[in-house]
């Protein structure tokens, strides 16, 4: 690994030869041959490099004589008093000397860590292959067991025990469908159903009704079984000839008009709407109770109406015996009003049995 710099030398020369040979050889080997520098000057007479002059790396004498030797003040040939010295290394110290490092030993350190990186990185590369190798073994080996749950028809799913360790009951339907709700309307069209006690009072409740905001204020009420006798007119034949079994009738007052309905009940819906559609003449009015005579000797408003086996009329007029025209339009309204109630009356009965009914235990 280099750093930048000179290169260390590949094979450094052993001491024996340094001995004899100086910087020679050496010198050309780490740093090369530079021309006209230290090594060749251009006379033989300097030697080559720092070592092949006359005989080692000696220091000038004061003459200025060939280096090599050291000749003393005279320039004599004594032999160099450091010519057995053993050779400075490649990198002398300070004084030219210094021990030369164990190029052998760091060599083999160098290699040493080279062997164990690569044992490494190979032994890492093993142990991530096996990893990789168990991970895809357990995914395959998940898919097989998934396809066999799937080719078996899947495992069988257990329901969670109850807290008292008991298998939880499934819930059971019935396959018969409910009977739908009663109808109203059945139980004021059959005589069976409609069992509910009749009086006037239940039908005519209260002292007053509202209709739309337009208050009226209730006068007599009566019932009775001899249908005829509270009619006017042929209206009486009529009610007798489909079977009228019992009359309740009520007045209302408000603004001058006197408004009577009467109620009719029958023992079938088919005589009640025939009695309806033969309807003549009119119910009777009913006074008393703050309630003077009207529609007496003079025209008033008669209506009919039917539902269930209930038939219902209203006869409408002015209490001081005013003849009632197409004009009069409070009339018509207050006759629309008792008739509305009436129905309104009559269809609460037979909602409330059918609501009784539903909410009866079946036997």
């Amino acid at each position: 690994m280099s750093f930048g710099g000179p290169q260390w030398p590949q094979e450094p020369q052993r001491q024996g030869q340094q001995g004899q040979q100086g910087y020679g050889e050496q010198g050309r080997e780490a740093y090369g041959q530079q021309p006209g520098g230290h090594g060749q000057q251009g006379q033989q007479g300097q030697g080559q490099g720092y070592g092949q002059g006359a005989g080692g790396y000696g220091y000038p004498g004061p003459q200025g004589g060939a280096p090599g030797l050291y000749s003393g003040p005279q320039g004599g040939g004594a032999p160099a008093p450091f010519l057995d010295a053993p050779a400075p290394g490649p990198f002398p110290g300070p004084q030219g000397g210094g021990p030369t490092p164990d190029w052998s030993a760091l060599a083999d350190a160098s290699a040493s860590r080279a062997r164990r990186k690569r044992l490494l990185t190979i032994g890492g590369g093993v142990l991530a292959a096996l990893v990789v190798g168990a991970v895809v073994a357990t995914a395959v080996v998940a898919t097989g067991k998934e396809d066999d749950t799937a080719k078996n028809g899947g495992g069988t799913p257990t329901a969670p025990a109850s807290p008292t360790g008991s298998p939880t009951p499934e819930p059971t339907f019935s396959s018969v469908a409910p009977p739908p709700p009663p109808n109203p309307k059945d139980y004021i069209s059959d005589p069976k159903k409609d069992r509910a006690p009749l009086t006037a009072e239940g039908l005519f409740p209260g002292r007053k009704l509202t209709m739309d905001g337009r208050p009226y204020t209730k006068g007599a009420t009566s019932a009775t079984a001899n249908c005829a006798a509270v009619t006017q007119g042929g209206l009486g034949a009529v009610l007798k000839k489909n079977g009228c079994q019992k009359v309740l009738r009520a007045t209302y007052v408000r603004d001058g008009v006197a408004v009577t309905v009467g109620v009719a009940v029958f023992p079938s819906e088919a005589a009640a709407l025939k009695a309806k559609n033969q309807a003549t003449g009119g119910i009777a009015p009913l006074t008393g109770a703050g309630v003077g005579d009207f529609c007496r000797a003079t025209v008033c408003l008669r209506r009919s109406n039917a539902i269930g086996r209930y038939a219902y009329f209203t006869q409408a007029g002015f209490t001081n015996g005013k003849k009632v025209t197409t004009a009069d339009r409070g009339v018509f309204r207050s006759s629309d009003d008792l008739g509305t109630f009436a129905f309104n009356q009559i269809y609460a009965r037979g909602k409330s049995q059918a609501s009784a009914a539903a909410g009866a235990p079946r036997q």
